[in-house]
């Protein structure tokens, strides 16, 4: 639960082949997913050649079985998308975040498309300027307004969807996992040439119905199976023959995001074939094997919950020590820590998070977290152990030590706010009150998701990043940042450093 990180989005999108109203799939794709997303939501549908959009601030709602007709009548039609989102782009205030809230449409001489979109553009300034001569005061608020507007001008000028997708993987930089529609009912998605952020298919048992979705989750959900995983620099559409594959771009490296593994997917979620629980119950394996020493040395086990839960597990099989389930969070404790005062922050960080003090008192502790960014969360954490008469805290952390930012969509865009990037790990233990800090090795990690070093994107980890302008910006980030330069925000929006790169 470390810090309480956003990610960009979360993607749900479906058709029904015999024209039933879809937007209860959507509906419930998305409440699957509202852990990627707690800022703003989205539903838009397809009926007749136009657009029917919702969009709102907060979570999903819940809604009540007397409005279900309203919203029925409200978003009619047999495609639809929906999303979930969290800002790492364009600017947080309640006004910008309306406006940023997906999925987007850009139009333009009869041409309509609609876009859900998880990632992150790199390119942010480049893109801008060639919309803006297309679509003379174009308002930027998000990345997904620049791939939306970017899509229609290569649709108007390919007239064909497979050539206009392959054109934005070739010229946009970044993360992009996308679902849309067009206004001749187009169905389709794809993800950017490197694959950062997830994306899979599934249908319902009947065959009527096809799906796209971040997490498999909310094919589960909908009772749909899951087909499979698209392709880095793939475009999947939806005919009366089900799905249709192209694999547009190659020659780049896979790069799927390891942090998916350790704290945003949902435990029940699956890629490829293996599901993210079993992933994180290795990683506690591998931290038993990784530090016998303090192994030998602990009493009990206590997780972070809930992110912590899975890799606890594994620590109590591999080493034989109990797993204290004396943390509990308390679920209706709600508020979002990063976007409180620093004093307000530490105490909803302390609320949300429940530990049985009779049971830790006089123990030897090892703590299980997923990570560690800023460390508010872990140094709240051990204090409060402190205080309870804890003996020793030795935090386990799944995730290795984070020591760059990421430009892909998760806000952790500066070289300040992480603690990884100014502190050895020794360092670290001594500022959050532990005993010792133990990361998984990046080899451990690499082997218990079942994909190859050079399959994963680790640039938070290794300063590698598999985009060519990304790399730049980093290298000027830390430069600067070495050099005590004040971080104002988010270097890919700050169009003189972007250009300097």
């Amino acid at each position: 639960m470390q810090d309480e990180l956003k990610i960009a989005c979360g993607v749900f999108a479906a058709k029904d082949l015999e024209s039933r109203p879809v937007f209860s799939y959507i509906y419930w794709g998305l409440r699957a997913q509202n852990h990627r997303g707690h800022q703003s939501h989205g539903f838009l549908t397809y009926k007749d050649g136009k657009f029917h959009v919702h969009r709102n601030l907060d979570l999903v709602p819940k809604i009540k079985t007397s409005a279900i007709q309203e919203w029925f009548g409200r978003l009619p039609g047999n495609i639809g998308i929906g999303n979930v989102r969290y800002t790492t782009s364009g600017k947080c205030d309640e006004k910008s975040l309306i406006k940023g809230t997906q999925p987007v449409t850009a139009t333009k001489n009869g041409s309509k498309v609609a876009i859900s979109f998880n990632g992150n553009v790199v390119n942010t300034f480049q893109l801008r300027k060639e919309i803006d001569k297309k679509f003379h005061g174009f308002a930027y608020e998000c990345d997904s307004d620049l791939i939306c507007h970017k899509l229609l001008i290569e649709l108007v000028k390919h007239k064909d969807l497979a050539s206009a997708v392959k054109a934005c993987m070739q010229e946009i930089e970044g993360a992009f996992s996308v679902a849309g529609i067009t206004e001749k009912g187009d169905f389709f998605a794809f993800k950017d040439p490197h694959g950062i952020r997830p994306l899979c298919a599934g249908h319902s048992p009947d065959g009527s119905t096809y799906a796209f979705s971040s997490e498999t989750v909310s094919l589960d959900i909908n009772g749909f199976e899951r087909d499979f995983e698209l392709e880095p620099g793939e475009l999947a559409t939806v005919s009366e023959n089900g799905f249709e594959r192209q694999k547009l771009v190659s020659g780049y490296q896979k790069a799927f995001c390891a942090f998916e593994f350790a704290y945003f997917a949902r435990p029940d979620s699956r890629f490829d074939d293996k599901y993210v629980y079993e992933v994180r119950e290795e990683f506690g394996r591998n931290l038993v094997k990784e530090n016998p020493a303090v192994v030998k040395n602990a009493d009990i086990i206590l997780s972070v919950p809930e992110t912590g839960d899975d890799s606890a597990l594994g620590v109590h099989e591999a080493s034989g020590i109990r797993w204290e389930r004396a943390s509990r969070r308390h679920r209706y404790v709600t508020e979002r820590a990063f976007l409180l005062l620093s004093k307000d922050r530490t105490l909803t960080i302390d609320r949300k998070i429940n530990i049985l003090a009779s049971k830790v008192m006089g123990k030897r502790i090892i703590v299980t977290e997923d990570s560690i960014v800023r460390s508010d969360t872990t140094r709240v954490i051990v204090k409060k152990l402190r205080r309870m008469g804890a003996e020793k805290v030795y935090v386990f952390v799944t995730f290795p030590r984070i020591v760059g930012p990421c430009l892909y969509g998760i806000d952790m865009a500066t070289y300040g706010q992480l603690i990884g990037s100014k502190h050895s790990t020794e360092e670290i233990a001594k500022i959050i009150g532990a005993d010792a800090v133990c990361y998984q090795s990046l080899e451990g990690l690499v082997k218990a998701t079942g994909f190859k070093q050079d399959e994963l994107c680790m640039a938070c980890l290794t300063g590698k990043y598999p985009t060519p302008l990304a790399q730049k910006i980093a290298d000027v980030m830390k430069k600067r940042f070495s050099e005590g330069h004040e971080e104002t925000g988010r270097l890919y929006e700050i169009e003189e450093a972007s250009q300097t790169a």
